[in-house]
């Protein structure tokens, strides 16, 4: 591996490189263009066919994790991707801090006070809990991790993804203030997790003596976190105000200010990380910031008469501001997974015995279940919602992306030796319990539901729900 001691973006979470740890020979390589092939060929595959596929309860994540797995895998595969290199991080923290700019970015507090109070519940009362129970079980089922090793597990696997269950999200015959609060929770979760997760491997690294002077304290990562708050809250809203302004004073057309958003949503991240702030905490707080200052409706509008037809024939579902970021995260988003086939899956087995193992997975099923069961249930105690409904929100809180991004980030900061090792393993291993059984599941609950409340709106306010394969929810 490159030795050398540089600050990337995954620094951004708070654990400096290690030069020292080596928790897999160097296969020298980065990312062959055959590689690169077989990722483009896939997407293409996924985009014309997803409809078809989604149909039999295939999803584009459990699609590109076999395929990743079946042919990167370092035993067998005949393509060539390396845990080790920079740009399989770069590529995983960008994919994530996009997602995290987009979702903030259409959070709307005045729009959502009548459908924010389930959300609230499962993001102020049900988060913690899981946390809390993720880092007990993990500390308790497995010894060795130490409580800050406990923590990173427990909180790496607290946010869910919604792609995966995006049958149930997209599904008129659910109640839509279900779908509502499974995608609002999933569009926030993964930023409100990101300062725990932060300070679990700044703990981690202490415990297990990685890095040594290199190594970041608690104080230094809280540092790091407030860096990242005050960069994104300056920059989404300074991006936001020039958006408005473009757009008060017609300098610009609905489709450059996409190119705006991106560039507001990659841009803040690199930005903190160049500061040593937090990148995530960055992207999601500049998000925020970005959705409460612009003025939507003039910055998706246009003095050109055709521009103007176009957008009034577009679906009204569509938010023309988030399109191209949208696009780019969903894209980015399926690499993510092909990666955490090839790389973490591996990896997994290989630092894992077969008896730890079926640890794991023991692990990975509380974890899908009680651990994300039981705060549920807390958290919704008194909102009237019938126990069929609190047992789907219950179960639909799928581990996706932000995990993936989470378990990548443990094995550049901390390594695989001692209980690092088994550590980003159970993470992988309880993904890949997700990615399979919420994909299995997700189609099938839809199609029974009952009918009587698909309907129901009562708690949706104004708050509109993307009717496409995807997991992220329009205001």
């Amino acid at each position: 591996s490159d030795t050398a001691v540089t600050r990337g973006p995954a620094e951004s979470v708070g654990v400096r490189h290690n030069p020292d740890h080596a928790h897999r020979p160097d296969r020298g390589c980065v990312m062959t263009d055959s590689a690169v092939a077989v990722i483009c060929v896939l997407l293409l595959l996924w985009a014309v066919l997803s409809r078809v596929l989604t149909r039999h309860d295939v999803t584009g994540p459990l699609l590109f994790v076999l395929a990743g797995y079946l042919l990167a895998n370092p035993e067998w595969g005949v393509l060539a991707v390396d845990v080790d290199t920079s740009i399989v991080h770069i590529l995983a923290e960008l994919t994530l801090g996009l997602v995290l700019f987009t979702d903030a970015s259409r959070v709307d507090v005045g729009r959502l006070r009548r459908a924010i109070r389930l959300p609230a519940r499962l993001l102020l009362v049900g988060l913690p809990l899981t946390i809390a129970l993720g880092t007990l079980g993990a500390e308790v089922i497995f010894g060795e991790f130490g409580w800050g090793l406990a923590l990173f597990v427990g909180a790496a696997l607290a946010p869910t993804d919604a792609a995966l269950s995006v049958q149930v999200i997209d599904d008129d015959r659910i109640p839509r203030r279900l779908r509502l609060s499974l995608n609002v929770e999933s569009g926030l979760n993964d930023g409100i997790a990101t300062p725990v997760v932060t300070l679990a491997i700044a703990l981690g690294a202490t415990a297990l003596g990685v890095g040594g002077a290199e190594g970041i304290t608690l104080g230094q990562a809280g540092i790091e976190l407030a860096v990242g708050v005050a960069t994104g809250a300056v920059v989404g809203g300074i991006a936001a105000w020039a958006i408005n302004v473009s757009a008060l004073r017609d300098l610009s057309s609905p489709k450059t200010r996409q190119i705006a958003a991106l560039a507001t949503a990659v841009g803040v991240f690199a930005l903190a990380v160049t500061i040593d702030g937090n990148g995530f905490i960055a992207a999601f707080v500049a998000g925020m910031t970005f959705g409460h200052v612009l003025d939507r409706d003039r910055a998706e509008s246009s003095a050109d008469p055709s521009t103007q037809e176009l957008g009034r024939r577009r679906n009204e579902d569509s938010t023309v501001l988030e399109v191209l970021p949208e696009l780019g995260g969903e894209l980015l988003a399926l690499v993510v997974w092909f990666l955490f086939g090839a790389i973490l899956m591996p990896l997994a087995f290989h630092v894992v015995e077969a008896g730890d193992l079926a640890l794991m997975a023991g692990y990975a099923m509380l974890s899908l279940t009680m651990f994300r069961m039981i705060p549920v249930a807390v958290s919704l105690w008194g909102s009237g919602l019938p126990t069929r409904d609190v047992l789907i929100v219950g179960w639909f809180g799928p581990r996706g992306l932000a995990s993936v991004v989470f378990a990548l980030l443990g094995v550049e900061q901390l390594g695989t030796d001692g209980g690092a090792g088994p550590a980003v393993a159970a993470i992988a291993v309880t993904v890949l319990a997700s990615v399979v059984l919420h994909g299995a599941t997700a189609g099938p609950v839809a199609r029974r539901y009952p009918h009587d409340g698909g309907a129901d709106a009562s708690d949706a306010g104004h708050v509109r729900l993307r009717p496409s394969g995807v997991h992220r929810w329009r205001r």
